[in-house]
């Protein structure tokens, strides 16, 4: 009996369909991602095992290090209304461009009459040394207290919850300027915060 024969198929695939997929992947999340803003204070956090991720959302991180304090609160309504608060304590004017020029930075570290020049400059001349002092937070100008407090009230404001806070603190950091910051938050009865860490991998 004759055998039959098969005809045989390309194995060829059509990658063509998965090629537009995921093209259409990476556009997405290059569209929906957050660039992540430079620290004008880098420090080096202490490790811990624990695990719990700091919030995105009303949320501000008071960064510690080089006897240095700067701030940080998340959310572009939130930061703008802060500098609205500030102003108005401070009998201090922004314009429209600076208000949405703040909304878009980080971290920063300058006494309040000194803002506006920071706003100014380009991202590149912010982060210089020696540009940003770090922001007043001694007894007689304790600007960092009116910045938590009008940040807490902004975050009320906006989005009806409480602002959590998150403290960056430099490993090799001294503990009075620490302590300094702490007594800052407990005396508007702040008493819970984070603290941020490097993650570390748990002993088994």
């Amino acid at each position: 009996m004759p055998r039959i024969k098969v005809k045989r198929t390309s194995t060829v695939t059509d990658m063509t369909a998965m090629c537009d997929v995921a093209s259409l992947l990476l556009t997405f999340f290059i569209l929906t991602a957050t660039a992540r803003q430079p620290e004008p204070l880098a420090v080096s956090t202490p490790s811990s095992t624990y695990e719990f991720k700091v919030p995105v959302e009303n949320n501000a991180t008071l960064t510690i290090g080089q006897g240095k304090v700067f701030f940080e609160v998340a959310g572009t309504k939130v930061r703008a209304r802060t500098l609205e608060l500030m102003s108005e304590q401070y009998k201090l004017k922004f314009s429209p461009v600076q208000v949405q020029r703040f909304t878009g930075i980080g971290s920063f570290g300058v006494p309040v009459q000194s803002l506006g020049q920071l706003i100014d400059m380009n991202g590149g001349d912010r982060m210089k040394p020696g540009v940003q002092p770090g922001i007043p937070a001694d007894s007689t100008d304790n600007q960092l207290n009116d910045w938590v407090l009008n940040a807490r009230k902004a975050t009320k404001e906006i989005n009806n919850e409480d602002m959590r806070i998150s403290i960056k603190g430099d490993a090799k950091e001294e503990y009075p300027v620490v302590k300094k910051i702490i007594d800052i938050l407990q005396k508007q009865s702040v008493n819970k915060f984070l603290l941020v860490t490097n993650s570390e991998s748990k002993p088994k």
